[in-house]
């Protein structure tokens, strides 16, 4: 995988040190070799769904945990006790363990979990505090405009 070097943009720029990183976290995260496949869903206008296909596993045997801005969904293949042994003609069921992650923007969180038919589906929503969303300010047209004098300081 290519490495982007962002020193020249570092030179020239002011507080975006944040997003570099956030870009070389990103390629690091997609770096792994494409298991389980998932999809990623738009369900609303600040909901989303990601949906992984965890053909062999259960809900026993995954865990999903967020920490900061990390999403990551982790599964382990508990050892089975069978009693008798099986005998595969053919595999092509792949109960390995894996770990994916994802990296969530700001304000979205995780609000649920479930598995269903095979696929584990996590539900995610944005939640934009009130004081950063795009308000309307009121223009008066008051007939005693508030006028700010200066002080004298003498």
């Amino acid at each position: 995988m290519r490495h982007i070097d962002f020193t020249p943009l570092y030179r020239s720029t002011i507080g975006f040190d944040h997003l570099f990183d956030l870009v070389d976290n990103v390629a690091g995260l997609n770096s792994e070799n494409g298991y389980p496949p998932y999809n990623i869903e738009r369900t609303g206008d600040d909901t989303y769904r990601i949906i992984m296909a965890i053909a062999g596993f259960n809900k026993d045997d995954l865990t999903v945990e967020v920490k900061e801005a990390l999403l990551k969904v982790t599964a382990e293949k508990k050892a089975e006790t069978e009693t008798e042994e099986r005998e595969y003609l053919h595999r092509g069921i792949a109960e390995r363990s894996f770990e994916r992650r994802f990296q969530l923007a700001d304000y979205v969180e995780v609000t649920g979990a479930d598995v269903r038919d095979g696929l584990l589906h996590i539900e995610l929503v944005r939640r934009v505090p009130e004081r950063l969303k795009p308000r309307t300010i009121a223009i008066g047209g008051g007939e005693n405009p508030k006028q700010l004098e200066a002080k004298d300081v003498a």
